[in-house]
């Protein structure tokens, strides 16, 4: 029973080494990444994580900080929720580069932003669409013109729902329309 409970907890240190290690490479490489895709996203301005914890990386926790261009440095709840969007993609930008995925799936991310902050958005999208496929559910037009296909919910009688599908590559004047 000794020796399990020593092999146990040999095993359970290796893990946490392990774990550490990894934790710390992969935090790293995302916080690189967000430092520089935010400042793409704001067209200026700067932001960094941080550990809240070093000694116990696998129990610290993250501070997010942002400055967007003309504000001073500060924690991102004190941020617009419109900043608060721009900055939570960001760094969702920053992990998918360094864990990529081939689903990115985002819900009413543009409902807080602008119609500037939405063009930016769709820009950083179509960088992405050669690696990995976008689900967005919106209702901001500019979001749904840059898509190829568009599904939807409508109601052409009171209390009956029709699901609806429209490949907009079907649609020359779609696309002239979406640039």
């Amino acid at each position: 029973l000794e020796k399990t409970l020593a092999s146990l907890r040999d095993a359970i240190a290796r893990i946490n080494r392990t774990s550490r290690k990894r934790f710390r490479e992969t935090f790293e490489e995302v916080a690189k990444r967000f430092s520089e895709n935010f400042p793409r996203l704001f067209r200026g301005g700067k932001a960094n994580l941080a550990i809240t914890d070093n000694e116990d990386v696998l129990e610290s926790g993250i501070d997010i900080m942002a400055q967007p261009p003309g504000k001073r440095l500060q924690s991102v709840n004190l941020l617009s929720g419109g900043e608060k969007t721009m900055t939570a993609i960001a760094l969702l930008v920053s992990v998918f580069q360094v864990r990529p995925s081939p689903f990115f799936l985002l819900d009413e991310v543009d409902a807080a932003l602008d119609e500037a902050n939405v063009r930016r958005l769709i820009n950083l999208v179509r960088e992405f669409t050669d690696r990995c496929q976008f689900i967005i559910i919106t209702h901001a037009k500019a979001t749904m013109e840059m898509a190829d296909i568009l599904y939807g919910v409508t109601m052409e009688e009171a209390g009956v729902s029709k699901r609806v599908a429209v490949r907009l590559s079907d649609y020359p004047e779609a696309q002239m329309a979406a640039g």
